[in-house]
């Protein structure tokens, strides 16, 4: 059997890992698909903003306190979005070219498939954080079977965050032996 590579294997090699590179630009659409998610998100908030500024007078303190709360989620939600934008374009399709840019985000800099994935763990037990006290605040009116199956929802974004740290560690430190450093 022949397994010396022809011109045309070459070039067809050539092309072929061309096109797969290219796919990575299937990916903008979704991001810009998530800019107008954002666009929504902006939409809510500042519809619930404006229900509360109007109607503050007639809400209790829990209610106001629930509504801020719902504020708060949608920032969480909106921050989310941003750090999967940008930092998945950056990482995935080409790079932004900020550099020098006084606006860009200190994160970005050091930005890679992994740190997305912790941060974006982060960013879920913040926002499930959220939810859970909105339900503590009401749980009274909430099914316990609700709250068991929140907390354990919440629980298991922890574990999942923790257990990713720890494959990072163990990673980086299997990389850094590897190269003969030491931590």
């Amino acid at each position: 059997m022949n397994t010396k590579a022809t011109p045309e294997r070459n070039a067809s090699q050539a092309v072929m890992a061309q096109m797969i590179f290219w796919s990575r630009w299937l990916q903008a659409p979704l991001y810009l698909g998530l800019i107008v998610a954002q666009g929504v998100y902006v939409f809510l908030f500042m519809k619930e903003l404006m229900h509360l500024v109007a109607d503050a007078n007639t809400f209790s303190e829990t209610e106001i306190m629930l509504i801020v709360l719902g504020l708060i989620d949608v920032v969480m939600i909106a921050n989310l979005l941003i750090m999967v934008i940008i930092g998945g374009y950056e990482t995935f399709v080409s790079r932004l070219n900020l550099k020098e840019h006084p606006d860009q985000p200190q994160w970005l800099s050091h930005v890679n498939a992994t740190t997305m994935k912790i941060k974006l763990s982060m960013a879920l037990i913040g926002i499930s954080s959220i939810h859970l006290l909105k339900t503590f605040i009401n749980a009274d009116q909430i099914n316990s079977v609700t709250i068991y199956w929140q907390v354990t929802i919440h629980l298991t974004f922890i574990a999942s965050a923790i257990a990713m740290a720890i494959t990072d560690y163990i990673m980086n430190k299997s990389i850094a032996l590897s190269h003969g450093e030491e931590h």
